[in-house]
């Protein structure tokens, strides 16, 4: 086999080593590519068993595509993984675009994270953008993401780009790509940019500009001092008082010195961090996941908040555009105890944040309120009650950033995985904009004397019990993504005549996109149920196909609340225990 042919003559496999090869042949990184190397060494020699053959065509089975929030994937060699190659490709096609659509800027803001290879790809990028003739402005190093998204508006470029994997696991990197307006890149322009590194026969070809480039320039803390800046707009009237104890994580992530300075600015947050999880660690040493969505991963969090005696307990996640909350539930449970504190899921915090902004008064009148589908439909009801416009959108903050239509701006946005965006400061995610706001929520509930679960009691008795729920299976590699695909196909065939004892009385079929809810095509079903829905669709960050689920309970004459939830959570657990037999899996 030292001709590199394959084994038993498969044509598969010859094809497979062939790509592989050429790889090798233009990798800038060695330790990728000896590691692929070394996987063809051993397929030529006939040394390799199956395995070895099979974890070759993972890596070159397909290529990473922009998914809800750009690429992103696991390191490693091959054009299915995220490594230099596959960055400086995206560079490119990103230089590209911004040639052939910025309008006449030619400005690109870029950052990082603190992840394994973040510092790598992001070298590799501004060598490849400023060898392509653009200007580029570094940020602080590492940064978080909205304070990136904040830069691309406020020095007038042309794109934003954020090397980040957000809160995968410390074996993922990736790579978010902003517009002129700060927002990850929609479907039109992400098939652009994509077009343009297919277009890239090799990246050692690509023309780079050296370390001390001159179109290379090196930001200070002046552009965090403006995004802080900007942040205290959000808030109401000044106020010190009452004063509030929080307890802080940054999950081993970037956020944690912002946060800090963003707590001084304001003046009325006691920050309590903890100590173990603020500094910036790419190996997330205390946490499975570094996602605040994920069972324990706020475990030293709420031990922070018991120990401090906290107001409340707010995560973000390692790059600080997603936010979590943590309260004692229900009030009168010793708040000195870690076990008397719930964290709150994303929609709760959501519609605790919109009803905060209702009551503050302040909302512009061309002002909208915008969440996902697979988010609660509370928010629809609490817009209309306000008299705010409201809209919805797919997946993810690259839809909800642009919800707001003509002569309209975006006052509140919010998706059920933790993302929030308070005004206009940030057209994207903002986990530290959004931990000011509700810093200042708090504050006025303990002004007024009443709580966190008071404030989600009254919204239920004024809208409803809006019961949401999630479930989830990971499938990897590609028998994971046909399962996926299988699923999705068996739900668009006809999909189950009920989900436990919920009559299933629509099914939506995204795939060519909804005039109805005026929404572009997408890979979603959307069943709508008795009383309620279930939104499926793959991921478009892990490798997983998601279920989204949502029960609305009427609270009743009787007024009875506990018995309300009771009957909406033994509902949509109900639901849940019928999806994995209702989609195949």
């Amino acid at each position: 086999m030292a001709d590199g042919s394959a084994p038993g003559g498969d044509r598969r496999v010859g094809d497979l080593l062939a790509r592989a090869a050429a790889w090798v042949a233009d990798d800038p990184d060695p330790l990728t590519a000896a590691a692929v190397e070394d996987l063809l060494r051993r397929i030529r020699a006939g040394t390799a068993d199956e395995a070895i053959t099979d974890e070759l065509a993972e890596l070159f089975r397909a290529r990473l595509e922009f998914g809800t929030a750009g690429l992103r994937g696991a390191l490693g060699p091959g054009p299915n993984r995220m490594n230099r190659v596959v960055v400086r490709r995206a560079a490119a096609g990103v230089a590209a675009w911004v040639n052939g659509h910025g309008g006449g800027r030619r400005l690109v803001a870029i950052g990082r994270d603190a992840r394994h290879g973040s510092a790598a790809f992001l070298d590799d990028s501004v060598a490849v953008l400023a060898g392509a003739g653009l200007d580029v402005v570094v940020l602080p190093e590492p940064c978080p993401t909205p304070v990136l998204a904040f830069a691309v508006r406020h020095l007038g470029a042309a794109a934003g780009i954020m090397v980040t994997a957000s809160h995968n696991p410390a074996s993922d990197n990736g790579y978010k790509v902003y517009d002129a307006e700060g927002r990850q890149l929609d479907a039109e322009q992400a098939a652009a940019v994509l077009g343009a590194m297919d277009l890239v026969e090799r990246v050692t070809d690509l023309p780079l500009a050296g370390p001390g480039a001159a179109r290379v320039t090196r930001a200070g803390e002046e552009i965090v001092d403006a995004y802080l800046a900007s942040l205290v707009g959000l808030l109401g009237a000044p106020r010190t008082q009452p004063r509030v104890a929080v307890a802080h994580t940054a999950l081993h992530g970037v956020g944690a010195a912002t946060v800090r300075a963003a707590a001084w600015r304001v003046g009325f947050v006691d920050l309590h961090e903890v100590d173990d999880q603020a500094v910036p660690d790419p190996d997330f040493p205390t946490v499975a996941f570094p996602n605040p969505e994920e069972p324990g991963a706020l475990d030293r969090l709420l031990e922070q908040a018991a120990w401090s005696r906290a107001d409340v307990a707010l995560a973000n996640d390692p790059d600080a555009d997603r936010l979590a909350m943590a309260v004692v539930d229900p009030p009168g449970r010793d708040p000195h105890d870690p076990a008397s504190w719930r964290p709150l899921s994303g929609d709760e915090l959501g519609w605790l944040l919109a009803d905060h902004l209702v009551r503050r008064g302040d909302l512009p009148a061309d002002g909208v309120m915008a969440t996902t589908i697979v988010s609660s439909s509370l928010l629809r009801a609490l817009a209309a009650d306000a008299g705010v416009a409201y809209a919805e959108t797919l997946t993810g903050f690259k839809w909800v950033a642009r919800a707001p239509g003509a002569h309209q701006r975006l006052a509140f946005g919010y998706e059920e995985a933790l993302g929030y965006c308070v005004g206009d400061v940030v057209h994207d995610k903002d986990g530290i904009g959004a931990l000011l706001v509700a810093a200042e929520m708090v504050s006025d509930v303990l002004a007024a004397g009443e709580s966190i679960p008071g404030r989600l009691d009254d919204l239920a008795r004024r809208f409803g019990v809006h019961h949401t729920r999630q479930w989830s299976v990971r499938l990897e590699g590609g028998a994971g993504a046909a399962r996926i695909a299988a699923a999705m196909a068996a739900l668009r065939a006809g999909g189950p005549d009920r989900l436990a004892d919920a009559a299933v009385t629509r099914v939506e079929d995204l795939a060519f996109g909804s005039p109805e809810r005026m929404l572009p095509p997408s890979d979603v079903v959307i069943l709508t149920t008795d009383g309620g829905r279930v939104v499926v669709r793959p991921s478009g960050t892990e490798p997983k196909l998601k279920a989204y689920v949502e029960v609305v309970e009427p609270v009743g004459a009787d007024g009875d609340l506990p018995a309300a939830r009771a009957r909406a959570a033994e509902r949509a657990d109900a639901v849940v225990a019928a999806l994995p037999a209702a989609l195949g899996l």
